[in-house]
């Protein structure tokens, strides 16, 4: 942990010349004569990525109430590059996705590239309205890469719970040096308030009570709550919980192997139920293909039971 941590704090001087070089350097990728590139009507900009993360976005603070109610207005989030490999054959295809995806709250531009079948979203919009969406097309999609492009950190991280009684997903996406985002989905939790948490060892043997304490780095020890509590969720009747939000100070690279852990409470008087480790995901460009390397399996052909995301 401390070694992540001196990677990231000596990261800081040289991600200010790359944040501010990094919308030229996208405008020069990523293209070729079989890309589309389209613009939502609500904006004339193409991807402005230096002012979104050149620049500390409006936070809304997570501390004590980190999760205390679901975010419906995505213009309080920072925005990030999302791509999708969305299975489209026609330029019939492009045009359903984009249309779709145009009329959706929060995003800004989209960019598709027939020939990779991959289509890039750049917004504040939650993964999940974006996931919905492009279901509504017809078309299948999965989510395959997400954060800055061309960072030289490690920017984004999930945890899976695949059950056998609780399910989700949480997606972590760093937005700069100081400013996380944070995703989760839920599903077979009791309905009421649940505290959770990002604890200090990815160690599963015990469940949840082999994690150890609540994550807190050493300069934040004299804070009121640990850098790692994340507050409490609402679960709905149905035992499903959704969140989206930010967390100040909370760097993705520090939390690889790590768990994030559910509680029965909200008070975290007990052990927690369920526990996932944090592991890297992929970041925007790093996850074009098409085919396992295990077994042959195309991603079409793969079940929604290999992808546990796909549940919500």
């Amino acid at each position: 942990m401390a070694f992540l941590r001196s990677i990231a704090t000596t990261a800081t001087a040289i991600s200010t010349l790359a944040f501010s070089s990094l919308s030229s350097s996208f405008s020069h990728s990523h293209h070729s004569p079989n890309t589309d590139l389209s613009s939502n009507p609500k904006s004339n900009n193409s991807f402005r990525l230096v002012k979104t993360f050149a620049t500390s976005p409006s936070p809304l603070l997570m501390d004590q109430n980190l999760s205390s109610q679901t975010q419906t207005d995505h213009d309080v989030l920072p925005e990030l590059l999302t791509e999708y490999m969305v299975d489209m054959k026609c330029e019939g295809c492009v045009n359903a996705v984009k249309n779709k995806l145009q009329t959706i709250h929060g995003i800004k531009n989209v960019e598709v590239d027939l020939s990779n079948q991959v289509v890039r979203i750049l917004g504040s919009t939650p993964v999940k309205t974006m996931t919905e969406a492009l279901e509504q097309t017809g078309k299948k999609a999965r989510l395959i890469g997400q954060g800055v492009p061309e960072d030289f950190l490690i920017s984004a991280a999930v945890s899976e719970f695949k059950g056998p009684e609780i399910f989700g997903v949480v997606r972590l996406a760093q937005v700069n040096m100081e400013l996380a985002r944070i995703e989760a989905n839920f599903s077979g939790l009791s309905p009421g308030k649940h505290s959770w948490s990002i604890n200090e060892f990815g160690d599963l043997t015990r469940g949840a009570a082999s994690t150890g304490k609540v994550f807190n780095p050493l300069n934040e020890e004299n804070t009121k709550e640990p850098l790692g509590d994340l507050g409490t969720l609402d679960v709905n009747e149905k035992g499903e919980a959704f969140f989206t939000g930010v967390k100040e100070k909370l760097r993705v690279s520090d939390l690889i192997g790590r768990a994030v852990v559910l509680y029965a409470t909200e008070d975290k008087s007990e052990h927690g139920i369920a526990a996932a480790v944090v592991a890297r995901s992929a970041a925007v460009g790093e996850n074009y293909k098409k085919l396992c390397t295990c077994d042959g399996t195309t991603i079409w052909e793969a079940s929604d039971a290999d992808f546990v995301p796909s549940k919500f």
